[in-house]
């Protein structure tokens, strides 16, 4: 049995792990094809139907402006997961390329990459995205482009860590006998050795770009209405909390019920990856 399919077998094995995988594969579907299970626009007002309950029509009921909210649930699930998993990943790359580059070379080379990580790790992640988010302008992209700046520090270090044990066993020192380029060596040998704490560390990454993206949209600097994100739903459902808190309900619901089923499983993959465990 190899690595792969030996940590799969205990991921198997992990009953939460498994059902937040689950659920998690459920919820892209749905954010695939929910919008359509309802014959509704997200951007659609209808101020005929504000603030309507739970019914047949509208399964999770209509907001202030008469939108259904089961339709912009399940777009703004589109948006955050984007958002989640787009981050996580662009972090993962600079991160494993930066991480790998210091600790092969190790020496003044790692110093002054530490040292630009330290300063950057110092730096409150969260109000360096605010203050980019309002110099470059709302959008998209650009929420994007602001966790990555300085999310990618955390798998940096990861990485290097790794880097460091990794580079003096056997099998680099034979790549380094044979005349293996040092890119060679980082990449066909080092990093495919570290993807186990590169998986995890993703799978940690990605609840918490989509908590900053609820957040910056909650204060309104999110994407733009009439777009739907979990977190504008929040903040819209704020207003009419005391009147119709079933609206808060939903966003709250998936926001909290993703990143707890991120974090499970990303625990699980902790565990069934980690090769001191397997028997």
């Amino acid at each position: 049995m190899s690595y792969w399919q030996d940590a799969w077998r205990r991921l198997k094995m992990n009953k939460v792990a498994m059902a937040s995988l689950v659920f998690l594969i459920l919820l892209g579907i749905m954010a695939l094809i929910g919008p359509y299970l309802r014959p509704f626009n997200y951007a659609d007002q209808d101020l005929l139907n504000t603030n309507k309950g739970i019914s047949s029509i509208h399964w999770f009921g209509t907001d202030y402006l008469g939108r259904d909210i089961f339709v912009r649930v399940w777009i703004g699930a589109r948006i955050s997961l984007f958002i989640g998993i787009t981050a996580a990943v662009l972090d993962g790359i600079i991160g494993v390329i930066y991480g790998g580059i210091s600790g092969y070379f190790g020496g003044q080379t790692d110093n002054i990459m530490m040292r630009i990580v330290d300063i950057l790790y110092g730096i409150p992640y969260l109000i360096l995205v605010i203050l980019l988010m309002v110099v470059i302008g709302q959008g998209l992209w650009t929420i994007i482009i602001a966790m990555v700046i300085i999310g990618w520090v955390g798998m940096a270090r990861i990485v290097r860590g790794q880097v460091l044990q990794l580079k003096e066993q056997e099998f680099v020192l034979a790549a380094k006998t044979l005349g293996a380029s040092s890119g060679r060596i980082i990449s066909r040998h080092l990093i495919p050795n570290t993807l186990g704490p590169i998986i995890v560390a993703i799978t940690f990454d990605v609840p918490n770009a989509i908590f900053t993206e609820a957040f910056l949209s909650y204060i309104g600097l999110g994407v733009r209405p009439p777009m739907a994100s979990w977190g504008t739903l929040a903040n819209d459902a704020t207003r009419v909390l005391l009147m119709y808190p079933y609206q808060l309900f939903f966003p709250a619901f998936f926001i909290s019920a993703t990143m707890l089923a991120f974090n499970l499983l990303g625990d699980g993959l902790r565990d069934a990856l980690d090769p001191r465990l397997r028997r």
